[in-house]
């Protein structure tokens, strides 16, 4: 079976019949929506697809975090074959469906926001899952201003690609909505030197309490809006010190604290959410906003908080066609039963420490290596020209992109000078793919050094 293959490339890349559609692709899909892998799917099982070519590839990358329990779940064919078999679309506003009704029920059992009732709504994407997060946080509040941070990426609408950090995301876009403040965020890596973690976090906060003085006062802001895992930023994990500080201040001034989890979500971290982490540490968010894994590739995003915050929100202002389709909902359901039931929670960590204790091995070996990091199985590897200086190397990344792909593995840059490689591999992934994909990597370490 597929889902039990390992990495084979038969062709050169791209394949014949893949050189076809990437030439009718170049011609009718706009160049900025661009690719740098010279493959074209024909099926996928489980963390491995085939190409049209017949090429096997292992996937490091799942959809960019939406593919946790893999591609083609049989389970999955199954409830939304059924649910088609029903209807595909019942619009909330309108006609009330059974599925949205138990996936919220679901949802407000598992997210671990604050408060002890909690209600969820549903949009389509990351993106409108952030922009909902954050009305309904201006709408109870009654506040005009939020605060972002450094590294952050929400998404690509014209609200969240202001939220978002790197401007390569939204050239030419302005003028941008206003209120909309930025601190720093902890990049240890990358941090000024201190003795102590505790010294750094002191300085981060110190950095945070600056927007207060200097951008918006506390009294006007509505929310504060975080990752728990930066990801486009480098996968750069926010320290649970720092988190409680942040929150102890979001408390201390009626301030929301907004945790966008829409790539960390669904058993990538090794529980849940990342949140189910700073629940355990006294400093649950107020709202979570979550999506990509949600339902397996079928669009769907989730918005929880609480009774409260909801229940302030004035009407009109959330809702949407599509939030919610039937479909996806029936795939939600799904996927967090197989989550819950498959122990993939348990398998997130599993997987992270054998890749752990492999990629931790190459930072002695190789100068280029300046940093591993991470949370579970969203893990990041950063490269440098030397450890000394830490200059970001992307050249290298680059080159080792492209090195893995025409070996078989498909994995992806981040961070803000694309110098990480990310893994965010389907927690289907066996252990013999593990071991395959590891070996092509430090293999196109050593070819690309």
């Amino acid at each position: 079976m597929l889902k039990d293959s390992l990495p084979n490339i038969s062709t050169p890349l791209p394949g014949p019949k893949a050189s076809i559609i990437l030439a009718d692709r170049k011609e009718h899909v706009p160049n900025a929506i661009t690719s740098v892998y010279p493959c074209v799917i024909s099926r996928g099982e489980g963390a491995m697809i085939e190409d049209i070519d017949g090429n096997l590839f292992l996937d490091w990358v799942g959809g960019v975090g939406v593919l946790n329990i893999g591609y083609s779940h049989p389970e999955l064919v199954e409830v939304v074959k059924e649910q088609s078999e029903k209807y595909f679309h019942a619009m909330m506003n309108i006609v009330t469906h059974e599925g949205y009704i138990k996936l919220a029920q679901k949802m407000n059992e598992i997210v671990p926001v604050k408060g002890a009732k909690r209600k969820t709504m549903f949009a389509n994407s990351g993106a409108e899952a952030i922009e909902n997060a954050v009305k309904i946080a201006k709408s109870y509040t009654g506040r005009p201003n939020i605060i972002v941070f450094s590294g952050a990426f929400h998404g690509r609408t014209l609200l969240s690609a202001t939220m978002t950090a790197k401007k390569a995301y939204a050239v030419g876009l302005g003028p941008f909505p206003d209120g909309i403040y930025r601190a720093e965020f902890p990049y240890l890596y990358r941090a000024p030197n201190f003795n102590t973690e505790d010294d750094a976090i002191t300085y981060y906060i110190e950095k945070l309490m600056k927007v207060f003085d200097e951008a918006s006062p506390a009294e006007y802001v509505a929310a504060i809006v975080m990752e728990p895992v930066q990801g486009e930023g480098g996968f750069i994990p926010a320290p649970i010190g720092w988190v409680k500080a942040v929150r102890k201040i979001c408390d201390e001034n009626g301030i929301l604290l907004i945790a966008d989890e829409v790539q960390t979500g669904f058993a990538r971290s090794g529980k849940m959410f990342v949140s189910n982490y700073w629940g355990e540490a006294g400093c649950p968010p107020d709202i979570l906003a979550s999506a990509k894994s949600i339902a397996a590739g079928i669009p769907l995003s989730a918005i929880t908080t609480s009774n409260e915050i909801f229940d302030g929100v004035k009407n009109g202002i959330i809702g949407g066609t599509y939030g919610g389709n039937a479909l996806a909902c029936a795939s939600a359901l799904k996927v967090i039963e197989i989550i819950e039931r498959d122990h993939l929670c348990e398998r997130s960590l599993e997987i992270s420490q054998k890749l752990e204790k492999e990629f931790h091995s190459w930072l002695d070996k190789y100068e280029e290596v300046g940093d591993i990091r991470g949370i579970g199985c969203m893990m990041g590897i950063e490269f440098v020209t030397d450890k000394k200086s830490k200059k970001p190397n992307s050249k290298i990344v680059s080159d080792i992109v492209q090195y893995c792909v025409n070996h078989g593995l498909i994995i992806e840059s981040a961070g803000a000078y694309s110098n990480v490689i990310r893994f965010l591999c389907p927690l289907v992934v066996t252990d013999a793919q593990l071991d395959k994909g590891m070996e092509i990597l430090q293999a196109a370490i050593v070819a690309c050094r």
